[in-house]
């Protein structure tokens, strides 16, 4: 009995034994279909969302090769993980996945835990997701709580564990992470909170930002520091228990008070809109690049850009009182500061009001009527280069060209001027005369070798005057001008020095020559009349306390009948180191919406006040060339002699005529006797 009892019980301890057996077979095999699943599902996984770069703004240099401004596409700065203090990586990694250098994505240990609870809780309460799942969720997957989003989540960490270093893994994460309160990435977060670069955070901040994470919002420090600070002590804790502080650094880290600072955001971020928009311009047109590769391609920039001068065109636009006053819109104006010797954009300013990204330029964009500003291009310089002096007497009567009469601005005519006297006063008929004298096809040349082209419907005799089809920007103004104190070569207006990608290499190049277009002899006679503009006639409001100024103003009328008033003014002008353009107007004119003359405001107080600020400590030169001062004073005498002559073979006449008289009544008494 005793015997079979043993027999019975060895068979049951078999039955036992095989059946621990058959269950520790069965774990086997599914742990086994597990990692075959994860294998060939991992395989394949696709995690080309994910890319171990560093997000960097386009940087743009000015003049003298220091960083002026910066614009990206990414919402996000990056840094390398190199320059991050250990500090910080501990911290994140300590309260984040204490386990993130054992596993190889995945920790089972972690996920087991969280999914025991969530099964306890019914439904998806706990995430239990690595540093490498994390990352895979924010740059790849979407943040719902469901099975199959854990499954994929599960395989595309242990593809990315496959494919990179952890060092990798935790630079990716942390310049992408969000921190809370619109910070992407450690770099902003740093800014953010402490106005500090990464680098210089200290344990405790390094706690406290790695406590953010979690919950970025409920934890806010700007809102809820208490929460905040309760976080960091967790994590500064975390870090004890781990190894990573030691006591005496854990209790000074504790009780450091948290002072918050957001004034750390890049000062260059967004500087100069509307530089940085003619950059983007001309780099898309004549470089070939897109948007696209500018916004985030981490390029670095080269410019002619004078942050001086920037900013005083800037600070000049934001007095409303140096513009006519609008009625319901604001009246527009654009405008231009150029090198005349290099051909390089100085400063640029597109609009008044608020800069629209890319928006309309009205410095390069515009198209307009130049009016008068236009006559030295168009007639005096190829009348000079035809032989004519500035001394030369020009026809200023009522006149038909055909069909065309021109007139006078004030309706006022001296029969004939010198030339010099119908560039400073504005004589339109006197323009008109000239051109048709000197040829139209003259005109049209000299136009089109300032560098301005022409329609067909342009080569008529009101060019004389600015009357094109479509008209022309401060820009191309500013470029045409630029060869009066440049004696007379011209260089293509730029903003561009150089573009260099992120590896260093110089991938464009501003390769500028001199055109020229027409002699140092005609430049400064040129120069000379519009001496005298600024000087003695239409320009005086565009002087420049101290400093030779020379420019021509330009006008149009509002084309509707019955209204008396202007739809563009202009001014144009030049001191021997810088050229300045500049257009005041609506964007549409109509029978509301016009400008009448205010003194105080318009195109050439806008260039005088710009022209100062901008040249203020810059060394004051001269042109040498003659002013027409002299001219006037020797005509004056002139009309004074000969006025003087006039009065006195008058006066000598009248005697004459009077002493006649009287013989001939003496001769008729004696006849009367006889």
């Amino acid at each position: 009995m005793v015997f079979t009892n043993k027999v019975i019980g060895l068979f049951k301890q078999l039955k036992k034994w095989h059946l621990f057996q058959v269950i520790v077979l069965l774990i086997l095999i599914l742990m086994l279909s597990f990692f075959g699943l994860l294998f060939y599902f991992t395989k394949d996984a696709d995690i080309s969302g994910l890319k171990n770069e560093l997000p960097q703004p386009t940087v743009f240099y000015d003049v003298n090769g220091k960083v002026a401004s910066k614009v990206s596409a990414n919402k996000n700065e990056g840094i390398p993980i190199k320059a991050v203090p250990a500090s910080l990586k501990n911290a994140i990694i300590a309260i984040e996945d204490h386990r993130f250098y054992k596993h190889n994505g995945v920790d089972l240990i972690g996920t087991t835990r969280a999914l025991f609870r969530d099964l306890r809780a019914g439904g998806m309460v706990e995430g239990g997701s690595t540093i490498t799942q994390q990352l895979t969720k924010n740059t790849i997957l979407t943040s719902e709580k469901t099975l199959k989003r854990k499954m994929q989540e599960v395989f595309l960490a242990i593809a990315v564990e496959r494919k990179y270093s952890k060092s990798e893994i935790l630079q990716m994460y942390m310049n992408q992470i969000y921190f809370g309160d619109g910070a992407y990435g450690i770099k902003q977060a740093a800014s953010k909170y402490f106005a500090k670069d990464v680098q210089d955070l200290s344990v405790s901040q390094s706690a406290l930002l790695a406590g953010l994470i979690k919950a970025p919002s409920a934890l806010n420090p700007y809102k809820h520091m208490e929460k905040a600070t309760e976080r960091r002590n967790l994590v500064l804790a975390a870090m004890k228990e781990q190894g990573y502080i030691t006591n005496t650094q854990y209790q000074k880290a504790k009780t450091e008070k948290i002072v918050l600072n957001n004034n750390g955001g890049d000062p260059f971020r967004g500087k100069y809109p509307y530089y940085v928009d003619q950059v983007l311009d001309e780099a898309i047109k004549r470089y070939g690049f897109t948007q696209d590769e500018l916004l985030t391609g981490g390029f670095r920039i080269y410019t002619e850009l004078n942050p001086t001068m920037q900013a005083a065109i800037e600070e000049t636009y934001q007095d409303n009182s140096l513009f006519p006053k609008g009625t319901d819109r604001l009246v527009q104006s654009g405008g231009v500061l150029l090198d005349p010797k290099t051909g390089g954009v100085r400063a640029i300013i597109g609009g008044r009001g608020v800069h629209t990204f890319r928006g309309y330029n009205r410095a390069s964009q515009l198209k307009a009527q130049p009016g008068s500003s236009f006559k030295p291009i168009a007639v005096y310089t190829p009348a000079l280069e035809e032989g004519w002096k500035i001394t030369d007497m020009l026809k200023d009567e009522p006149m038909k060209f055909g069909s065309y009469q021109p007139s006078n601005y004030d309706h006022q005519y001296a029969g004939e001027v010198p030339m010099y006297e119908a560039v400073k006063e504005s004589k339109n008929v006197s323009a008109v005369w000239l051109l048709n004298e000197i040829g139209m096809d003259k005109g049209v040349d000299s136009v089109k070798r300032f560098g301005i082209p022409l329609d067909k419907e342009d080569e008529n005799l009101s060019m004389a005057l600015g009357g094109l089809h479509n008209g022309v920007s401060p820009l191309e103004m500013a470029e045409a001008f630029s060869v009066f104190p440049n004696k007379g070569s011209r260089i293509k207006a730029h903003v561009i020095k150089k573009i260099v990608d992120p590896e260093g290499n110089v991938v464009s190049e501003w390769k500028g020559k001199k055109v020229r277009v027409t002699t140092k002899a005609v430049s400064d006679h040129m120069t000379t009349m519009l001496l005298g503009v600024v000087e003695e006639g239409t320009g005086k409001e565009a002087k420049i306390p101290g400093r030779e100024t020379a420019g021509k103003t330009g006008s149009t009328q509002v084309p509707i009948k019955g209204i008396n008033g202007l739809k563009d003014q202009w001014f144009v002008g030049y001191t021997p180191q810088l050229v300045g353009s500049f257009w005041v107007g609506y964007d549409q004119t109509d029978a509301d919406h016009y400008m009448t003359p205010t003194s105080g405001t318009g195109a050439s107080v806008v260039f005088s006040k710009v022209m100062e600020k901008s040249l203020r400590g810059a060394s004051n030169q001269s042109f040498n060339v003659p002013h027409i001062a002299p001219l006037i004073e020797k005509r004056k005498k002139e009309e004074e002699k000969s006025n003087f002559q006039e009065h006195f073979n008058n006066e000598v006449q009248r005697w004459e005529d009077k002493w006649n008289k009287q013989i001939e009544k003496w001769r008729n008494k004696i006849k009367g006797r006889d």
